[in-house]
């Protein structure tokens, strides 16, 4: 039984609902809003955050939107792909990531009351596009790679056919997650590639632009190779062990080193790995292995995180030799690709590395771009293209798809083509064709060719079933190992084959020529009209 004081209180009620239809919220509202006026609750008021991105777009994708719904044009179709113009962070290849978040942020698109009237005070949009806005549902088709396929340089990793608005504003969301996602990835591919067979930590949290990125960089670097996280949400949200060793504080806030690791070892006596770089290295080895030897505690490692990480580590290694002989070196600090590669090649004992902000902070970015490549006119495909005089920011027009050719032999990727959707790729013998050098040319036989698009949405409706975590690693590890070692190396890699198909080729040309032809008439009549 409530009292008059608790009847007369304005109640604010915060609800947190994941994967809702997405026209539902109003209908949500409603309920909860007709519970509480039940029980008496007169004057409160709901709210409920689903963690919808809908709002997450440029305001100039709604300024264009105004455009196409004035002139009545938001049932036209438009084709947009998503690609990147050089392959990231200095690789010879990108790895895909962000795919299950762009399902989940399709899934939930569609705009809120509380968006309509923020953008109906806040904006000069017509209040007849936001009555349109009101009810938007993406109702369009994707297809994509799926996360974990090695991609490369102008390859569209995702392809939207959708009525014209929706087209625009899924564009600024759909970047930002696909940038991050196969940053992370092919920061984390570069590092476990050259660490081989040695286990990768991904410690990289506190590095992350925000709290989400660095749950996301430690997904996609798991799903990447990385062995698991130190960060405990991460591995909370993927079902994994947190991963991790001491701090520097708890040798620091004790009276000796001695003592941080007594401590330490008593309290975790069956995986006791002891950071014993604080003060001196080769000092604090010698330091842990005589308290786990006067302690009876099993070294089981130590974790070097500065100094010169090859030498210190073959040194510590001698240092607990004979006592602990099965005692593990783990190195960290800011260790990148080549790092890793110099310290094998130095002779450096790892047995297991943490690597942080390399992975979740990459000091380049993937520079993926989102443009527009078609429009049905009367059920017909007409190609755009946007032309540039900076070559490598002309855009191959057309709906198109992407193959991948197999050596039967080796397993080995031979070269990727660009074809429009409606070709068929031959299964006996395939010429590939260099886009910019066209004289340069490799011809394939004994080959396996596959499509890497599958489709994503149809309609609206998602139609692919999102794999575990495991399962895209499982595929990661396979499609990578389909990559030549000299694709995958560190420095200078070679230069994957990726070609357009000729009648790709053709088009583009063609569509460039016509162009030139109509600036050159534009400029013939500038000149008449200057006469």
């Amino acid at each position: 039984m409530k009292n008059d004081k608790m009847r007369n209180m304005d109640i604010k009620y915060q609800v947190t609902i994941k994967d809702i239809d997405p026209m539902t919220d109003r209908k949500i509202k409603e309920e909860i809003a007709k519970i509480l006026k039940e029980n008496g609750y007169e004057n409160s008021t709901v709210e409920y955050d689903t963690h919808n991105m809908t709002m997450m777009t440029d305001f100039y994708e709604m300024t264009m939107g105004q455009v196409n719904y004035k002139f009545k044009e938001y049932d036209k179709i438009d084709y947009y792909d998503g690609f990147f113009r050089k392959e990231p962070l200095n690789s010879g290849y990108g790895i895909v990531g962000g795919l299950d978040k762009f399902i989940k942020y399709i899934k939930e698109f569609h705009f809120t009351d509380e968006d309509i009237e923020f953008l109906r005070e806040k904006t000069d949009l017509d209040d007849d596009f936001l009555d349109y806005l009101r009810h938007l549902q993406f109702t369009g088709d994707v297809w994509a790679m799926p996360d974990g396929t090695p991609i490369f340089r102008n390859e569209p990793f995702i392809t939207v056919r959708a009525p014209r608005i929706q087209c625009k504003l899924i564009e600024t969301a759909m970047l930002s997650i696909y940038n991050a996602n196969i940053g992370y990835s092919t920061a984390a591919t570069k590092i476990t590639n050259a660490a081989g067979d040695v286990p990768v930590m991904a410690f990289g949290a506190r590095r992350a632009y925000g709290s989400e990125a660095a749950v996301d960089a430690d997904y996609y670097a798991m799903m990447a190779g990385c062995m698991g996280t130190s960060n405990v949400k991460a591995a909370k949200e993927t079902n994994t062990k947190p991963l991790g060793t001491m701090a520097h504080s708890g040798v620091m806030e004790a009276h000796s080193e001695k003592e941080a690791f007594k401590k330490y070892g008593e309290a975790f006596p069956n995986s006791t790995t002891l950071l014993v770089d604080t003060y001196d290295t080769l000092n604090g080895t010698q330091n842990a292995v005589d308290v786990c030897k006067e302690n009876r505690i099993e070294l089981k490692g130590i974790r070097i995180d500065s100094g010169d990480l090859a030498y210190l580590s073959k040194e510590a290694k001698k240092i607990m030799e004979r006592d602990f002989p099965n005692a593990k070196v783990c190195l960290s600090n800011g260790l990148t690709a080549e790092t890793i590669e110099t310290l094998k090649n130095q002779g450096a004992i790892m047995d297991s590395l943490g690597v942080g902000d390399n992975i979740s902070s990459p000091d380049k970015r993937v520079g993926a771009v989102y443009k527009l490549s078609a429009t049905e006119e009367d059920g017909k495909i007409i190609p755009k293209i946007k032309v540039s005089g900076d070559s490598i920011k002309t855009t191959n027009p057309g709906f198109k798809k992407v193959y991948r050719f197999y050596d039967k032999t080796t397993g080995y990727a031979l070269g990727d083509v660009i074809a429009m959707a409606d070709e068929i790729i031959p299964k006996d013998k395939y010429t590939l064709v260099c886009d910019t050098e066209p004289w340069k040319k490799t011809k394939l036989e004994n080959y396996e060719v596959r499509e890497l698009h599958v489709p994503i949405f149809k309609n609206g409706e998602v139609v692919y079933k999102t794999p575990t975590l495991k399962e895209k690693y499982e595929y990661f590890k396979k499609e990578i190992e389909t990559l030549y070692p000299e694709v995958k190396r560190s420095a200078k890699p070679h230069k994957y084959y990726v070609d357009l198909s000729d009648k790709l080729r053709e088009l583009k040309l063609q569509l460039i020529e016509n162009v030139q032809k109509e600036n050159e008439n534009n400029r013939a009549k500038q000149k008449r009209l200057g006469e």
